[in-house]
């Protein structure tokens, strides 16, 4: 076997080894050098499996040699593939920021072990994407939640400690959730393969023993993706981590939970069972609806701009579970695209906000004063990640909407479309504050003047507010791979 072959482990082994590297050197920019190699090294291979996939199909490798269901299978498949992407080429960039960044906000001691976490957290979440083995999914969940928690309490304040706690607490409960509801699969089927799993359980799926096994899961991924009302976790941990965190996490983790349900529910369960025969999908639907209002709604009170991002992502991934929800080709195209377009916006906002604390040292609505004259081109990145956000033409964001809402009008839900354009114009208040506030409120007087943020932070920066215009533009690739997904995952044809 070529090199080549082993892509889909490589995409895992490599950040994964750079993550005791990154401690092994000490220094700091020696650690920050391993682990920005390794990521970038990880997008490329994970390009390069996307490719291969529109080529020639569903990869299957097995692990050791070992043929599944009897070995470890690692399969990327179109929507693997697509999360894959967006999961290495996030990391990438915030890692250019980081630089500067990192050595801003903790202390330089602890800086090696940072990106030692921060590489571990990559790799868990590359690995959820590629296994095909339902075990592994719990075993890499378990190691990028484990180092999520290190990364959050590291944060400035000294509320990052009880954030990263009260994550630990409620992720634990979740990854429980969900090995409890793997066991009762085990126990029914005898495999652990997501492929071999997804064939035998048809013949037992009238028993309680499978649906409690599927409530455990729903419940426990959807602690982990942070879904409404069980995302109580995700304000404080967003907030108080540091900020290179934040945009890691916030564009990433609750993507690839998102991902994880996609998988069960339709590729394991199969969404006859998941949506209808078990009544999840007006359940999904009720939770998503009332997670976009919610969450929309609080995030307009807040004063602290992380925190209104934090709710956000909250309402964000309202609109996901609503997708899911609708059970239908446009539905899960609309969700696997917004996977993707909010991972795009959500990265260009924290990353600025970022920018915004490396140069004035914080991110409340009073420190936007007068923001849009002083740091013009990371205010301009706000502003545009806060359209795609809103869902304005021609952004990104606009895409994922026009899909939701082409989906629910599908069926006759029209009350529901009134709703999602609803939680688009609360958008619009939240992200309208900021920009008040930074062009057309005065500087404060006797405030020291600010530079703009170095360019280290803004070329990644503009990188995602430049994806964010294209895929809204040209829609080709993300819309080809997200119907592609949507069509293996329902067992539709093309």
């Amino acid at each position: 076997m070529s090199l080549w072959d082993h892509l889909p482990v490589l995409v895992v082994i490599v950040p994964l080894l750079a993550g005791p590297m990154c401690v092994l050197v000490e220094r700091p920019r020696a650690a920050w050098g391993v682990a920005l190699v390794a990521a970038w090294l990880s997008f490329a291979i994970a390009a390069a499996l996307a490719v291969q996939v529109v080529d020639t199909g569903t990869i299957s490798y097995e692990l050791g040699g070992w043929a599944p269901p009897w070995g470890i299978e690692y399969r990327i498949d179109t929507l693997g593939s697509y999360v894959l992407l967006i999961v290495t080429a996030i990391p990438a960039l915030v890692l250019v920021a980081a630089k500067r960044s990192v050595v801003h906000e903790i202390p330089e001691e602890l800086i090696a072990r940072f990106y030692g976490a921060f590489m571990l957290a990559f790799a868990g979440l590359a690995g959820i994407v590629a296994t095909g083995d339902a075990f592994n999914v719990f075993v890499f969940l378990e190691i990028s939640s484990l180092a999520s928690y290190a990364l959050i309490s590291m944060g400035r304040d000294r509320r990052a400690l009880t954030s990263a706690f009260e994550y630990l607490v409620m992720g634990t409960i979740g990854a429980t959730f969900i090995l409890i509801g793997i066991g009762f699969l085990y126990m029914m089927t005898g495999t652990l393969n997501m492929q071999d799993l997804a064939e035998r359980l048809p013949a037992v799926l009238d028993t309680n023993t499978v649906r409690a096994g599927f409530a455990f899961l729903t419940v426990g991924i959807g602690l982990k993706l942070a879904m409404f009302p069980l995302h109580l976790w995700l304000p404080n941990a967003y907030t108080y981590a540091p900020s290179v965190v934040t945009a890691f996490l916030a564009a990433t983790a609750t993507k690839v939970a998102v991902y994880a349900l996609l998988r069960f529910l339709f590729g394991v369960f199969g969404f006859e069972f998941a949506l209808r025969e078990m009544p999840l999908d007006d359940i999904l639907m009720i939770l998503g609806l009332a997670g976009i209002l919610t969450a929309s709604l609080v995030a307009v009170f807040q004063e602290d701009i992380k925190r209104m991002l934090a709710y956000s992502s909250v309402a964000q991934i309202g609109y996901m579970v609503l997708g899911i929800s609708l059970a239908s080709p446009t539905g899960v195209i609309a969700a696997t695209l917004h996977v993707f377009n909010h991972a795009l916006m959500k990265g260009v906002l924290f990353l600025a906000l970022g920018a915004v604390v490396y140069r004035i040292g914080g991110v409340s609505l009073r420190d936007f004063a007068g923001l849009g004259r002083r740091m013009p081109w990371t205010m301009a990145a706000i502003v545009l990640g806060g359209l795609s956000l809103i869902g304005v033409p021609p952004t990104a964001g606009f895409i994922t909407k026009w899909y939701l809402v082409l989906g629910t009008l599908e069926q006759g839900l029209w009350p529901v479309a009134l709703l999602i354009l609803l939680g688009s114009l609360m958008a619009v208040v939240y992200v309208w504050k900021l920009v008040e506030a930074a062009y057309f409120e005065p500087v404060p007087e006797g405030a020291a003047k600010v530079r703009e943020a170095p360019w280290s932070m803004l070329l990644p920066i503009w990188l995602l507010v430049g994806a964010n215009i294209y895929f809204g533009i040209h829609t080709e690739v993300t819309v080809g791979m997200a119907t592609q997904a949507a069509n293996e995952l329902m067992g539709l044809r093309p």
